[in-house]
């Protein structure tokens, strides 16, 4: 069930200036254009969630959203100025299979946060406060590569929220976990959104769509095929390519 709370806040921050918008983005590699002419915009305190069918280019828009690769063409704009180091620094991204470092949960924290320049007894209070959250407190001194898939997650999670990120980035996070798990990083995500972190994550689960999303992106063979609040694309998707994946059917575009 979606938090009443949750919903009032996003519906009034729907209307808010784009806090990350990118204009004729396109990127080639291999010969090939991967990704189409994308102008859209994230606005603050939504959860936008990024779906379409396998190589639709929902990873690699998260990845030229954030700055990890750079664009063939077009821009990405942060608070309607250029992409750049300081607004990189204001974002974290979670990847499917998160990546750990060869220590302890508790030291994969404390890294995150002296990266950040937060040291000291600052640093341990936050710590502990990353621990409570992901309910990790009890494997702080556990190897973070012994932990489960499920477990890994929180903390690569914990450990993107722990910098207090404006914009959190998330592809797929739950793709291969079990029920509880799913419901505790949607949980997490949610958490996160309260405290003013703006969610964009790659999923195609459609009832988590449902449960968590604010804002729908919906991309097709790199091209954006539609977008708008979630609720509403999902009652009545205006374009061929969104109708035939809720129908589960392959969508093969008109001759031209």
């Amino acid at each position: 069930m979606r938090d009443m709370t949750l919903d009032m806040h996003t519906a009034d921050s729907a209307t808010a200036p784009a806090l990350l918008a990118c204009q004729g983005l396109s990127f080639d590699a291999g010969g090939k254009r991967l990704i189409d002419d994308l102008t859209l915009e994230i606005h603050p305190g939504r959860r936008t969630l990024v779906m379409g069918p396998n190589g639709a280019g929902k990873s690699m828009l998260l990845r030229l959203l954030h700055g990890l690769i750079a664009p063939t063409t077009g821009e990405v704009l942060w608070q309607g100025r250029p992409l750049d180091r300081g607004a990189r620094a204001a974002q974290a991204m979670v990847f499917q299979r998160p990546v750990m470092l060869r220590r302890s949960v508790l030291a994969n924290l404390r890294f995150a946060l002296t990266v950040r320049g937060i040291t000291g007894a600052a640093r341990a209070a936050k710590a502990a406060e990353a621990l409570d959250m992901a309910r990790l407190t009890d494997m702080a001194r556990r190897p973070a590569r012994v932990l489960s898939g499920g477990e890994q997650q929180r903390l690569a999670l914990a450990r993107a929220l722990v910098g207090q990120p404006r914009l959190l980035f998330l592809d797929e996070p739950t793709s291969s976990l079990d029920p509880a798990s799913t419901r505790a990083i949607e949980d997490l995500i949610n958490a996160a959104c309260q405290r003013g972190v703006s969610i964009v994550m790659v999923t195609h689960d459609l009832g988590q769509a449902r449960r968590i999303g604010d804002d729908l992106i919906f991309l097709q063979d790199g091209k954006l095929a539609e977008t708008g609040t979630l609720k509403n694309v999902l009652a009545a998707p205006k374009s061929a390519a969104t109708r035939a994946w809720l129908e589960g059917r392959l969508y093969t575009a008109p001759a031209t």
